[in-house]
């Protein structure tokens, strides 16, 4: 399911999995959320938000619609559009 060069089975794919579903539990609603925002209620640190965020955009995890919009000096909001 995950890959990657760093990406180790054994280590990450439970971490992953879990991340990739309560960030979805969330996200799903199509609300805009900053990284920040997103990490303080789910748990996991930014980056880990954020790459999940990318892996919604892959095929293989739905192909997921999402967007991202400019706020201010360097802070983005996020929202995902659930592909039906």
């Amino acid at each position: 399911m995950f890959d990657g060069a760093t990406y180790d089975p054994e280590r990450d794919k439970e971490r992953l999995k879990t991340q990739l579903f309560i960030v979805w539990r969330l996200m799903r609603d199509g609300r805009w959320r900053t990284l920040e925002q997103i990490s303080a209620r789910v748990g996991c640190p930014e980056a880990s938000v954020s790459a999940r965020l990318r892996d919604f955009r892959k095929k293989k995890f739905g192909g997921h619609t999402v967007e991202r919009e400019f706020v201010r000096r360097g802070l983005f909001k996020y929202r995902v559009i659930p592909n039906e």
